[in-house]
């Protein structure tokens, strides 16, 4: 009697394990941008509601000293406190001076240059550039 050499069929074969790379390929073909739009987003909103942020620590700020800091002082002033300021009440924020989600330093103007608005507060937002991406206190 013969014996038969019994084949061990417990692995994958290559075929499979290429069909199971070409999908998982175009799962992350498909899903890799959507997440990125959406990580893009969450940075432009954490942008937004840091600015709101900063500008009621500017109003604190603007209670206690009569007025908001000058552009040459900037967001500075709510960290140490500024020469001639007397009735500084601060730090309004720990640390350091607040920075973008995109770590570069926002722009502080005071009086601002937009019609209706105390200061200004701007991101240069994703670019860095400013122009239509730049994120400004509302």
């Amino acid at each position: 009697m013969r014996r038969r050499l019994r084949r061990d069929d417990s692995g994958f074969t290559l075929l499979e394990l290429l069909v199971v790379i070409a999908i998982l390929g175009l799962l992350i073909g498909l899903v890799a941008p959507a997440v990125l739009r959406q990580l893009g987003n969450a940075r432009v909103s954490v942008a937004k509601q840091s600015i709101e942020r900063i500008g009621s620590i500017l109003d604190m700020y603007k209670l206690d000293v009569g007025s908001y800091p000058t552009t040459d002082q900037g967001l500075q002033a709510l960290v140490e406190q500024p020469s001639g300021v007397t009735t500084w009440n601060g730090p309004y924020v720990k640390g350091k001076v607040p920075v973008d989600p995109w770590n570069r330093p926002y722009t502080y103007r005071d009086p601002s240059d937009r019609a209706g608005h105390d200061f200004d507060l701007c991101s240069a937002g994703p670019s860095g550039t400013g122009g239509d991406s730049q994120i400004c206190n509302p």
